[in-house]
């Protein structure tokens, strides 16, 4: 006979009750969640309807973007994948959901990425008005004017790049390049020159400890963003300036104390000489520059405190390099595999161009129809942030693809699944540059429809502020590189650690860069070889 001395529990029995009552709380929540919640109603995965840890679980894995198109496939273009965020995955929800006329702010997720309440930002600003004012103050620093300014900076930087790519080739093939790591020297480089007034050098030969910076920034992502899905992330945004703050200051990796102290020291140093007399007759137009003699058009007073630049700055650096490797390496390694569409793109840029020192922004560059379709088609295919850029419904609630959801609802699409949508896209997994051109098989009107899906900045008041410089950025490292130097998947790549970039439609193999989801984009490759043309 079974013991029942297990159900003689003492009302003494202090612990044991508590179990018991927050077991039953657990239960009881669950069940209400699953069958009694506003958003019962809205299908999805059984578990994530009731409880947000397969969200956090996925998370963790790196591979939420792929769950997420596995929900969509099998509960259709509306999924409840926590109990109260629901995703959608039509180009008429993302027009809903971040347009200019939401009723939405960004979610409280966004206050999980900070350490500290000194690191707010534009992205990390939640309120509406704080937002609207925030960002109104840091369009002032991207202008033309700024915009063509950069453009010097991007091109010294890209034409060092270009040669340390093929340093050690002489005339044959140079020693395999993991292009991720590549791509993020060139990239933190020239924002560091654009933003601190001072590159971090790390593509130069040599030691230089601020090379770890890129992945220690991955690793720290890969380890807060689980956390901004558990139900703990109120609990860490109330204890952060209690204390909390201090503990996360102490316990940050080597590189990213380096990082911090970089962005310090550079940003005080290029304070310091903005705000001395200028006795050289030149101005150094860095980024740097703008934001500090952008003026707010409502006091005439500087836009930007001092701890509002430190904020800034940091910003401009994290957001700008992932948006722009990523699609460096997405684009890169389907050029690598795409070898007509290389041919094609190197036919339209040399035919334009005489040289790659010809090349530099400005009309030539943007006659480029071509060049510019393989962007977007690497922006789609390989996106800067894969899953939600997350939104809570204000008071009055909206209306969201014809259905209503009230205040309180987080919803959101995802990037990776809007831009493999076969309904939009037809042959989504194929990278296909052609079809944001029009052509015999390829109508304007076909080309207007999905053009009118495509959003890789985002859109409507938190659309990203420098999307004109990361095209740019892109635009010319493309045009230059493509110009001057052949490259190629380093031999073996495919059959070793490249096989995993690969997946199966019907019953063929086709490439697919394979990517990490940590909110920022995580990659690895592809290992290319490059040599002079």
């Amino acid at each position: 006979m079974i013991p029942l001395t297990i159900w003689a529990v003492k009302p003494t029995d202090p612990l044991i009750l508590t179990i018991c009552l927050v077991g039953s709380w657990l239960l009881c929540h669950r069940i209400y969640n699953r069958y009694f919640h506003p958003l019962a109603h809205v299908p999805g995965p059984f578990f994530g309807r009731m409880s947000p840890w397969p969200s956090v679980y996925h998370a963790r894995r790196g591979d939420r973007h792929l769950w997420l198109e596995h929900c969509f496939h099998k509960y259709g273009n509306k999924i409840r994948v926590e109990p109260n965020t629901v995703l959608f995955r039509s180009p008429t929800a993302s027009r809903d959901i971040y347009g200019s006329k939401a009723n939405v702010r960004r979610a409280d997720f966004y206050d999980g990425l900070m350490r500290r309440e000194e690191d707010r930002n534009t992205i990390t600003t939640t309120d509406n008005a704080a937002h609207e004012k925030r960002r109104k103050l840091l369009n002032l620093a991207f202008t033309e004017k700024s915009l063509r300014a950069a453009g010097a900076f991007m091109q010294k930087h890209i034409d060092r790049w270009n040669e340390l790519l093929v340093s050690d080739s002489g005339d044959d093939w140079s020693e395999p390049r993991n292009f991720s790591d590549w791509a993020n020297y060139l990239v933190f480089d020239i924002l560091g020159d654009i933003c601190y007034g001072r590159s971090f050098e790390i593509k130069e030969p040599g030691e230089n400890a601020v090379r770890a910076i890129p992945r220690a920034i991955v690793k720290t992502m890969k380890f807060i963003y689980p956390i901004t899905k558990t139900p703990f992330l109120s609990v860490i945004s109330y204890l952060r300036p209690r204390g909390l703050s201090t503990v996360f200051q102490a316990i940050r990796s080597p590189p990213i104390k380096i990082y911090d102290e970089f962005v310090e020291s550079s940003v005080k140093e290029r304070l310091e000489r903005e705000k001395a007399p200028n006795t050289s007759g030149t101005t150094r137009e860095d980024m740097f520059h703008f934001l500090c003699n952008a003026k707010n058009p409502d006091t005439n007073l500087p836009a930007f405190s001092d701890p509002e630049l430190f904020a800034e700055a940091r910003l401009l650096l994290i957001a700008g390099s992932d948006s722009t490797s990523v699609t460096m390496c997405g684009l890169f390694f389907y050029l690598a595999h795409y070898q007509n569409v290389l041919d094609k793109l190197r036919k339209e840029v040399t035919d334009t161009f005489s040289s790659a020192d010809d090349v530099m922004p400005g009309q030539k560059l943007s006659s480029c129809k071509y060049l510019r379709a393989c962007i977007d088609e690497a922006l789609r295919m390989a996106p800067a942030g894969l899953c939600e850029l997350p939104r809570q419904v204000l008071s009055g609630g909206m209306t969201i693809d014809g259905e209503h959801f009230p205040e309180g609802v987080v919803v959101g699409t995802a990037a990776w699944t809007d831009g493999h949508n076969e309904e939009v896209y037809g042959d989504a997994d194929v990278f296909r540059p052609e079809r944001w051109m029009p052509d015999q098989s390829n109508s304007a009107e076909e080309v207007s429809r999905i053009k009118t899906t495509f959003h890789p900045f985002s859109l409507g008041p938190f659309n990203c502020a420098g999307t004109n410089f990361a095209l740019q950025e892109l635009m010319l490292m493309v045009a230059k590189t493509v110009h001057r130097l052949e490259f190629r998947l380093a031999p073996g790549y495919a059959e070793g650690e490249g096989a995993r970039h690969k997946k199966v439609v019907g019953e063929r193999e086709i490439p697919q860069f394979q990517l990490e989801d940590a909110f920022i984009t995580v990659r690895e490759g592809p290992i290319l070889q490059f040599r002079r043309r």
